[in-house]
């Protein structure tokens, strides 16, 4: 946008208003009341487009989405929307599921829909960028009934009370146009570095699958493994069962407190899934257990938690390692928990075998379930695996430790510089739409 300049505006003065702060002296103070009306209107048939609201993607389609929830038979009787009408989702409004349709359609009963009302200055762009910001949000959480935070509602009244910074209508163009054009450079840092991330990702994953199944000596004879998905291994390996090699034991900790147990602290389902080792750095939750579970499932050093139940395949047999003994913490529910014979096994090299995906294609495979997805005891045990002599397992964990070690600190990097980038998307975005910035045509600041 070469024709367009980017300053601090004349003058300021108090929007009175706790979320917009200073805002240029010019732009009017309004309720919403003065702005929308709730658009009345409902569908008679049901077979206009659906739309549905996301706090990610804002406004769009619902054939665009890729959700599992349930569809009414009939969506008769579900709210108008047009063309720049701005979409609330009641319930969800406290996390920011709200945008300004680009089409005309229906939607759930349950959402609010506000058209802008006649002669008021509105660009729907602008709108759509102003009421998603966090400040924005952080006003219609405080707007919203509710005791708690998941039973909060935005209602009509509540939020046609809010008070809003309106610039005039060429000014709210020249921000929406700068905001996407601005975004979209973001976006597109953003989504380089993404797949570059995912490019390093790939690598780490390619390298654990041949060093698992291959060994460090590419010279070595090789054998067929018997398992289709994992091909030849090295000659000299035997293949073994996993109930062979270590004791196997699915977890039944839940995580209610009982007054009849003992206090103890859960490893559960995401502390495996978010965390490739398990020490005692991490905020385990609080939960209570019984004498015998106390001794079935307290985590000790070189123990292996994969993920039983999940509910998507893909996080079937997720692995975590624990590089400690951790008393008074517990395998928890969802989880099952592997400890090694020491003299056949090492944990860090079963761990890694459970990240490779050639390995662990068999647990996809052999997860059952509809809602939810889960390995059976037999589909566990009764895996083939391959086992190098017990000092090469360490060698190969060893040295995958500091090859994925490197590989981590490079994807940590790329991910610290997505982060900041979206920060700065954030902040750009509300500096621009609350006037800390100013941006206007040139012929509107010579005039």
């Amino acid at each position: 946008m070469s024709n367009t300049s980017i300053t601090r505006y004349e003058a300021y003065k108090d929007s009175g208003v706790e979320w917009l702060g200073n805002v240029p002296a010019h732009w009017e103070i309004i309720r919403n009341k003065d702005i929308f009306e709730e658009r009345g209107s409902l569908s008679s048939s049901g077979d206009e487009t659906l739309l549905t609201v996301s706090h990610i993607t804002g406004v769009t389609r619902r054939s665009e989405k890729n959700v599992n929830m349930f569809m009414a038979e009939t969506m008769e009787g579900y709210k108008h929307c047009k063309e720049g009408d701005l979409i609330i989702n009641t319930m969800w409004a406290w996390m920011g599921a709200l945008g300004t349709a680009n089409e005309a359609g229906i939607c759930s009963p349950a959402y609010g829909v506000y058209k802008p009302k006649k002669y008021i200055p509105y660009n729907r762009r602008f709108f759509d960028y102003l009421y998603r910001t966090p400040n924005a949000i952080t006003e219609m959480t405080r707007k919203s009934k509710g005791i708690v935070s998941s039973r909060l509602r935005l209602y009509p009244k509540d939020f046609f009370q809010i008070q809003t910074a309106l610039p005039v209508e060429i000014e709210q163009l020249a921000i929406a146009n700068y905001l996407d054009t601005k975004t979209a450079q973001i976006d597109q840092k953003i989504d380089l570095l993404s797949q570059k991330a995912a490019q390093y990702g790939k690598l780490k994953q390619s390298l654990i699958n041949e060093t698992v199944t291959r060994g460090l000596d590419k010279a070595v004879p090789m054998k067929d493994s018997g398992i289709e998905w994992i091909g030849e291994v090295p000659a000299h390996w035997n293949m073994c069962r996993l109930k062979e090699l270590s004791t196997i034991q699915n977890s039944n900790v839940d995580k209610k407190s009982h007054d009849n147990e003992i206090p103890v602290q859960l490893c559960n389902y995401v502390d495996v899934y978010k965390n490739d080792f398990i020490d005692a750095s991490l905020n385990f939750m609080w939960a209570s257990a019984d004498e015998s579970e106390i001794k079935r499932f307290t985590i000790k050093k070189n123990d292996v938690l994969i993920t039983k139940d999940s509910e998507t395949c893909d996080d079937i047999a997720i692995p975590a390692l624990a590089t400690e003994s951790l008393k008074g913490v517990l395998c928890g529910y969802h989880l099952a928990q592997f400890r090694v014979k020491d003299k056949v096994l090492a944990g860090a090299y079963l761990f890694r075998l459970f990240q490779s995906k050639s390995y662990g294609f068999r647990f996809v495979i052999s997860a059952k379930g509809i809602t939810r997805v889960g390995l059976g005891q037999s589909a566990i045990a009764d895996s083939l695996t391959p086992v190098p002599p017990l000092q090469e397992q360490q060698a190969i964990a060893t040295y995958l430790d500091e090859k994925t070690a490197h590989i981590d600190r490079i994807i940590s990097t790329i991910n610290t510089q997505i982060d900041k980038l979206k920060e700065l998307r954030k902040a750009l975005i509300n500096d621009v739409v609350t006037g800390k910035i100013c941006v206007l045509p040139e012929s509107v600041q010579e005039s």
